[in-house]
């Protein structure tokens, strides 16, 4: 019983998460919870911080304009994307620092806050670019 408060005693608290936190969450969760949504912000996490034009998105994922713009509005208002003008053309992208956010709040403390196992932390697969 010494060695478990002994340890207990070494580990960090766990945090706890704010009620803004948790309202933001939802409203990201949420607004991946819909199928064409989810697929607009894969492409642009796909498509790397450059983004992407809002027509080829469109186009790519064979979209109506107007069903186009509700779904980027959508996931612009749960600040998981970014958009700027260019000339003509708006581009979007993927705000990877509010995805990481939110892939941070979501594993917190897993694990009641011990030293995670391998299997449950969270892991990315990047491709490796070649000179």
């Amino acid at each position: 019983m010494q060695n478990v408060r002994a340890i207990a005693r070494r580990e960090p608290p766990p945090q706890i998460s704010s009620a803004n936190e948790n309202r933001q969450a939802v409203v990201a969760l949420a607004a991946l919870a819909q199928e064409t949504r989810l697929a607009i912000f894969r492409l642009l996490v796909q498509q790397g911080p450059e983004g992407i034009a809002a027509g080829e998105i469109g186009e790519r994922l064979q979209l109506a304009g107007a069903t186009l713009s509700f779904h980027l509005k959508e996931l612009s208002h749960a600040k998981l994307i970014a958009a700027r003008q260019a000339g003509r053309f708006i581009y979007y992208s993927a705000d990877y620092r509010a995805m990481s956010g939110l892939i941070d709040y979501l594993t917190r403390n897993c694990c009641q806050g011990a030293t995670c196992d391998i299997a449950c932390a969270p892991t990315a697969q990047r491709k490796r670019r070649t000179p």
